[in-house]
């Protein structure tokens, strides 16, 4: 990769903000941070706004593909209309000159701005002294000497972060780690999967100490959203997890599932992290600035408010929407029963997560009721309704009024406590079983399934297999309901290597039939779409061919493309 044609750019002019600017939302920023740090002058005001400038190239998870969730790169969502980038992944059409999540070059920007940050603020404290009364001005300038050590170990922990989300798209990748000028770029080869994953937790391990613990409870709960030692934690925890499934770790090595397993311990069990599932209801923890303020959230991305979302994926038949990702039946299907099965509705005593994640037929949403039979209101037959049967709830405000502008605040979570038990069970039993508990650790495996299931409700069949095989099965299914549609069910079919079976599954739905008595019939539909996953050449991403064109060949391409 020849990174100056990439990521180095002309020195800029640089608007600067005063010291209140590290009261503004970060997460906003558009201040310019090419320049090199030499070519500026370092004052107490930009060591906030570029340490702003890092958080930048976090995804938007909401927006992430075709404008909308992830989801329809998986098996959980089929496009409602057809076309966009989402087809390259169901298709099996990758290439070099395909870019369907647009996320190498945003990720290295990020990367580049950490660096920058931490070359130009090395000189921190005397640039916090300078031209300045520190006894008048002391209540300033010793949370200066709080907040510049925190920013700094940000900067680490935001590298790590993009470094992961490269890994897990390309696996190996060149690892830079210092501010590169026009003059001394050189060219750089990847580093090898596991090389990443090394840097990555001992980034990790070296700073985590140094991060605010959680903002959440601190003094300064305006910089909520800023990576914290909670938040350091659960990367580390989805790093090793990652690093010790089988597509790295082919030889299973137990070891690594003994890291994952410690590193989620350590976030359950480090003290004033306070984390906990939230028990207000499993919809209602999605929707508007719930998260922000539950101790479920360890780290989410924020936006202004918007209506982006209920816009791209309420029903055609409601005012202003466009039907966008429809859930698939292969998912729905998988939503066990809390009770006996209703042959009248099949939706009837199904796990709760499932009305609160997926509209279906003959429900109540958006101030009406679903109903998709032919000259129903959400008549399948018509133009841009659903091809599954199903529409998404999950994360959408309802009954947002589209016509006249109606906003909601949408907070894409990206680490949250549920996702921490899921990878604790995981990798405690394929470390030691279901049901050890080694000398420390808070909970077996079982002990932490159960605890997310019994937070959705207490009717769940009781997990009962004993096999570590078993289990593992139990895990994966409750990996698919509890984080449905949040980025994790594309990336855990890969890790698995199991994408190669169920992404070559054609998307299942239903058609729906009303009888006379006002009930209805459900035929599944074995194929709205055909899919195909091709292996291995699809478990990595293949690098731009822009980049292996820049690199002078230094750049090698993924196999298979």
């Amino acid at each position: 990769m020849k990174l100056k044609h990439k990521y180095i750019a002309n020195i800029a002019v640089v608007v600067f903000l005063g010291i209140a600017g590290c009261q503004k939302n970060f997460l906003d920023t558009k201040i310019d941070t090419y320049a090199t740090p030499a070519t500026i002058i370092t004052d107490r005001a930009t060591l906030y706004t570029f340490a702003d400038e890092f958080y930048t190239s976090l995804q938007y998870g909401y927006s992430s593909l075709d404008g909308n969730l992830f989801a329809a790169a998986s098996d959980e969502t089929q496009q409602t209309v057809s076309g966009g980038n989402a087809l390259y992944f169901n298709q099996g059409v990758l290439s070099p000159t395909i870019t369907p999540d647009n996320q190498y070059k945003t990720l290295y920007e990020g990367i580049r701005a950490a660096n920058f940050y931490l070359d130009y603020s090395k000189g921190w404290r005397a640039f916090i002294a300078m031209n300045r009364d520190t006894v008048a001005d002391v209540t300033n300038y010793n949370k200066d000497l709080l907040f510049i050590p925190w920013f700094r170990a940000e900067a680490h922990i935001a590298r790590a972060f993009y470094y992961f989300e490269l890994s897990k798209r390309y696996g190996g990748v060149p690892l830079i780690t210092q501010t590169l000028d026009q003059a001394t770029t050189p060219y750089v080869a990847k580093s090898s999967y596991d090389d990443i994953t090394n840097f990555i937790v001992s980034e990790i391990d070296a700073y985590k100490d140094s991060l605010q613990l959680n903002w959440k409870t601190s003094s300064y709960t305006d910089q909520n959203g800023r990576f914290s030692k909670g938040s350091a934690l659960a990367l580390k925890a989805r790093v090793l997890l990652y690093a010790a499934s089988p597509l790295h770790n082919a030889s299973n090595d137990v070891s690594k599932w003994q890291a994952a397993a410690a590193a989620a311990k350590d976030l359950i069990t480090t003290s004033g992290l306070n984390y906990a599932l939230y028990t207000g209801g499993y919809g209602n923890y999605f929707i508007g600035s719930t998260s922000l303020g539950s101790n479920e959230t360890i780290f989410a991305v924020r936006r202004s408010a918007g209506n982006g979302l209920e816009t791209a994926n309420y029903p055609i038949a409601t005012p202003g929407g466009n039907s966008g990702l429809a859930p698939s039946h292969n998912l729905v299907a998988d939503y066990e029963y809390t009770g006996t099965a209703d042959p009248t509705n099949i939706y009837a005593n199904r796990d709760p997560r499932l009305s609160a994640s997926v509209v279906t037929n003959n429900s109540t949403w958006n101030g009406r009721t679903i109903v998709e039979s032919l000259g129903g209101t959400d008549d399948m037959t018509m133009s841009n309704t659903s091809k599954t049967g199903y529409y998404l709830k999950k994360f959408l405000t309802d009954n947002l009024n589209l016509i006249n502008g109606g906003t909601a605040q949408h907070n894409w979570i990206v680490f949250r406590y549920a996702e921490i038990l899921l990878n604790y069970a995981e990798a405690m039993n394929e470390a030691y079983g279901p049901d050890v508990i080694p000398a420390g650790y808070p909970y077996s495996a079982r002990q932490a399934l159960k605890l997310v299931r019994d937070r959705a409700s207490t009717s769940l069949p009781l997990v009962t297999v004993t096999a570590v095989a078993d289990f593992r099965t139990a895990v994966k299914h409750e990996r698919r309901i509890e984080l449905a549609f949040e980025d994790h069910r594309y990336w855990d079919l890969l890790r698995w290597k199991d994408a190669e079976t169920v992404l070559n599954q054609p998307i299942k739905g239903v058609t729906v039939t009303k009888n006379p008595n006002g009930t209805y019939n459900y035929t599944v539909v074995n194929s709205v779409a055909a899919r195909k996953f091709n292996t291995p050449a699809m478990y990595y991403y293949p690098f731009p061919q822009s980049e292996i064109i820049n690199s002078n060949g230094v750049l090698k391409q993924n196999s298979g493309y």
